[in-house]
């Protein structure tokens, strides 16, 4: 972890969100409001190599353009907070793996690289980490101190924060939700598979990702759906295609969506009795583009399976209130508690 820093003005850090497919990078004050910020492709157009040295190059370029959308310059920057979709030793700065980012299957020491190339203390941890972070400092958590965020994307993601701090995991693995398991019949009968190689782990049942997969294997089996007029392939079922179609009352796609809400009540009520938080933020980009719609009989099922079933109420269950800005504000607040 590098060493706490007096250096620049501690009015200024920079928040990053590195993903598989862009790059978020803000200026963030000591009051939580962006300055500046910048975005970038993970992949270049013209290069589309995703060699961690390449990478960080393109974080360090996104850096860059924040700050000067600030007004600003990187020696009025104090530190720099990063995520990472993955498990990182916050220590070091090392990033385990990103399963979704070709080259980084051994590794790498991201967070003395970048630092190195900015010149400036750098933080990194995992990004659902610190999108959950973010929601507790500044959007629907703030105030609450046991608060568990779950994000609903191509896969699904988790974040603790207990007493007001982010709880990491001896191995820096905690929070990993999606890879619970709530089908043990799929490990019998040999699927769904999640990304990680393992059947019946909820991220194979719920995530955007596998909703996207259970609506193409159904449209190629020719079952009726607006979808098959609107998709050539897998890659096409996006958030919002999926949104559309559950708009237009699209049986199919509604069909599905109900059995991953079920699912999804069935893994919060099961994490709230263990933990019994305060509440449970759900996020991403399938709960933003649902919307309420989502989120109701998501907390619905939950409710009706936890301990002290007539205290439910107590645990609220909301949607994320900060949208992409969650990850970089919760990457800016971990860059300024090493000031």
């Amino acid at each position: 972890m590098p060493k706490k820093t007096k250096k620049n003005n501690p009015r200024y850090v920079v928040g990053i969100d590195l993903g598989g497919t862009k790059i978020l990078a803000a200026v963030v004050d000591d009051k939580g409001q962006v300055l500046g910020r910048s975005k970038r492709k993970t992949r270049g157009k013209t290069d589309n190599a995703t060699d961690p040295e390449t990478v960080t190059d393109r974080v360090v370029t996104c850096v860059q353009d924040a700050v000067a959308a600030a007004g600003l310059k990187l020696g009025d920057i104090a530190a720099v907070g990063a995520s990472a979709p993955g498990p990182v030793n916050v220590e070091t700065g090392f990033v385990a793996r990103m399963a979704n980012l070709p080259g980084w299957e051994e590794g790498f020491a991201f967070g003395p690289e970048l630092s190195k190339r900015l010149k400036l203390p750098v933080w990194v941890d995992n990004d659902v980490n610190l999108g959950t972070l973010g929601e507790v400092v500044y959007g629907a958590g703030r105030g609450m101190k046991d608060v568990i965020g779950i994000f609903v994307g191509t896969g699904i993601g988790g974040g603790i924060v207990l007493g007001g701090k982010l709880r990491r995991g001896v191995r820096w693995a905690a929070g990993e939700i999606g890879h619970m398991f709530v089908d043990i019949s799929a490990i019998q009968r040999g699927g769904p598979v999640c990304g990680c190689g393992e059947p019946g782990h909820v991220e194979a049942i719920a995530s955007r990702g596998a909703i996207s997969r259970r609506l193409a294997a159904a449209i190629a089996a020719g079952e009726p759906t607006l979808l098959a007029a609107e998709v050539k392939d897998e890659s096409e079922l996006t958030s919002g295609a999926i949104r559309r179609a559950w708009e237009a009352g699209d049986e199919l796609t509604r069909r599905v969506i109900a059995e991953t809400q079920e699912v999804m009540g069935l893994l919060i009520a099961s994490v709230v009795n263990l933990l019994d938080p305060e509440g449970i933020i759900l996020g991403g980009g399938l709960v933003e583009s649902l919307g309420d719609a989502y989120v109701e009989p998501v907390r619905r099922h939950a409710y009706a399976h936890f301990f002290l079933p007539d205290r439910a109420g107590e645990v609220k269950i909301m949607r994320a209130a900060l949208g992409d800005d969650a990850t970089i504000l919760g990457a800016s607040v971990l860059a300024r508690s090493g000031l």
